[in-house]
C-alpha cells in the first residue's frame, strides 16, 4: 500500500512540476510580449521626434503632447515589466520547491525499490544455499 501512496505521489507531484512550468512559460511569454512593447514605442518615439524635427510649426507644437503621453505609457510598461519579473522570480522558486519534491519522492522510491531487490536477493541466495546444502549432505550420504 505504502509503495501505491509513493507512487501517486510522484505521478501528483510530476504534474505539480509540469503546471508550475506552464505558468513559468506564460509570465516568460508576458514579459516578451512587454519588452517588445517597450521597443515598440521607443521606435513610435524616434519617429515622432524625426517628424517633429522636420515640420516644427506643423507638427512641432503637437509632440509635446505625444512626449507626455509617451512617458506615461512608458511608465507604465516598466512597473508592468518589473510585476512580471517578480512574478516570475516566485514562479521559479515554486517550480524549484516542486522539482526538489518530485526527487525527494523519487529518491525514496529508488530507496525502497533497492531495499525490496536487496531483501529479494538475500531470500534467493538462502534457498541457493539451502539446495546446495542439501545436494552435499545427499552426496556425503550417498559415499559414507
Amino acid at each position: 500500500m505504502a509503495a501505491k501512496g509513493l507512487g501517486t505521489l510522484i505521478r501528483l507531484a510530476k504534474w505539480h512540476v509540469d503546471e508550475k512550468q506552464r505558468i513559468l512559460v506564460a509570465l516568460q511569454g508576458r514579459e516578451d510580449e512587454i519588452l517588445a512593447a517597450i521597443h515598440q514605442a521607443e521606435q513610435s518615439l524616434i519617429h515622432e521626434q524625426q517628424v517633429a524635427s522636420e515640420d516644427a510649426a506643423g507638427v512641432g507644437f503637437a509632440y509635446a503632447a505625444f512626449a507626455n503621453a509617451w512617458l506615461a505609457r512608458r511608465e507604465q510598461l516598466m512597473q508592468m515589466l518589473d510585476q512580471v519579473r517578480q512574478e516570475i522570480v516566485r514562479a521559479r522558486d515554486d517550480l524549484a520547491d516542486a522539482f526538489n519534491q518530485l526527487k525527494t519522492y523519487e529518491i525514496t522510491q529508488k530507496e525502497r525499490d533497492r531495499r525490496a531487490q536487496a531483501e529479494r536477493d538475500k531470500k534467493e541466495q538462502a534457498f541457493l544455499d539451502e539446495i546446495g546444502l542439501n545436494i552435499h549432505r545427499r552426496k556425503d550420504k550417498e559415499e559414507g
